[in-house]
């Protein structure tokens, strides 16, 4: 015989995992609309150490690096034909928006964010603060790598104009493929598993190990 539920009874509580996966999506959400409004302020250093990145690994190339909020432009020494102009060459301008490759700081922001919302698990604002400086390197490559990119592609990938051998110009073309299409989603993750890595092991994998076990454990018969 079976016993009647209570039509009173309260409804079940989401899992925390299922919590975490809610507000981490809708954290994501208002984060990258507030990123958008912040990043020219947010992503300055990321512009300061390309700039230092640029000055000491690319002398031949960079005469000169200009920032402003939102925008960075880069004077180099490298000569390229002008169209339609009888020949004329002109040195090479580099432009770009040191926060197109710092949107992790959202992504890591929401992770932070849906921990909290899930279990309350402590101590975001330290780990928002270290996290933001552990992003900088990585967010500073995929811009170096992009505006490398960006002078390669003007001269044509022209080894003799750009005066230097093969392998550097493949390890540019490499280096941006993994600045521009890796590391800004990867990086915000994995320093998010580093600093969270307490709450990520004893709430996020143990909470899915329950919900494993209880999916696949047999069924009692009714009666």
């Amino acid at each position: 015989m079976t016993k009647p539920v209570p039509t009173g009874a309260p409804a079940r509580r989401p899992s925390v995992l299922t919590r975490f996966v809610l507000y981490a999506f809708g954290a994501m959400i208002v984060l990258t609309l507030l990123w958008t409004k912040a990043s020219p302020w947010l992503s300055y250093p990321v512009a300061w150490l390309s700039h230092v990145a640029l000055e000491q690994a690319a002398p031949m190339w960079v005469r000169g690096v200009h920032q402003q909020l939102g925008r960075m432009e880069v004077d180099t020494a490298v000569e390229i034909a002008v169209p339609n102009s009888g020949g004329r060459r002109a040195e090479v301008t580099l432009e770009a928006d040191p926060g197109r490759y710092a949107y992790g700081l959202p992504i890591f922001a929401a992770l932070l964010v849906a921990a909290w919302g899930a279990a309350r698990a402590p101590g975001r604002a330290s780990r928002a603060a270290l996290g933001y400086v552990l992003l900088l390197p990585a967010q500073a490559f995929s811009l170096v790598m992009y505006l490398l990119m960006q002078l390669a592609g003007a001269a044509q990938f022209d080894v003799r104009m750009l005066r230097v051998d093969q392998w550097q110009l493949e390890a540019i073309v490499y280096g941006y493929q993994v600045g521009v299409l890796v590391l800004p989603t990867l990086v915000p993750v994995l320093v998010w598993l580093w600093l969270d890595r307490q709450f990520f092991t004893d709430v996020i994998v143990r909470g899915w190990k329950q919900s494993l076990a209880a999916s696949t454990a047999p069924q009692r018969p009714a009666g």
